[in-house]
């Protein structure tokens, strides 16, 4: 997995780039079929934005967070992002099993 770090408007520290990071290697449990992760960072009128973009086999998952707190902006981009892909994991099993019992059917 491929992580990209972009931050829009203000210099990051050390610290929130590594956090953040930390945080997006963790969504790899979920979901092994992670190609790469963009993390976008901005402020906009004193709201602090969490962008996270994942590329997935085939689509892309794309979340945005907003709140006064960089950290908090990052974990509830994270915590929205997870939930995505477990449940993107879930549609892919299911499209597999729904095909194999199409195949078994016709063949029949």
């Amino acid at each position: 997995m491929r992580i990209t770090f972009t931050a829009r408007h203000f210099k990051t520290s050390d610290r929130l780039k590594e956090f953040a990071e930390e945080r997006v290697r963790k969504l790899k449990k979920y979901y092994d079929g992670i190609l790469d992760i963009e993390i976008i960072l901005d402020y906009i009128r004193q709201q602090q934005v969490a962008e996270l973009i994942a590329k997935v086999y085939g689509t892309r998952l794309a979340v945005v967070e907003k709140s006064e707190d960089m950290y908090k902006s990052i974990d509830l981009a994270v915590d929205k992002l997870e939930r995505q892909l477990v449940r993107y994991k879930g549609k892919m099993r299911g499209f597999d099993k729904e095909r194999i019992v199409e195949n078994i059917q016709e063949t029949e």
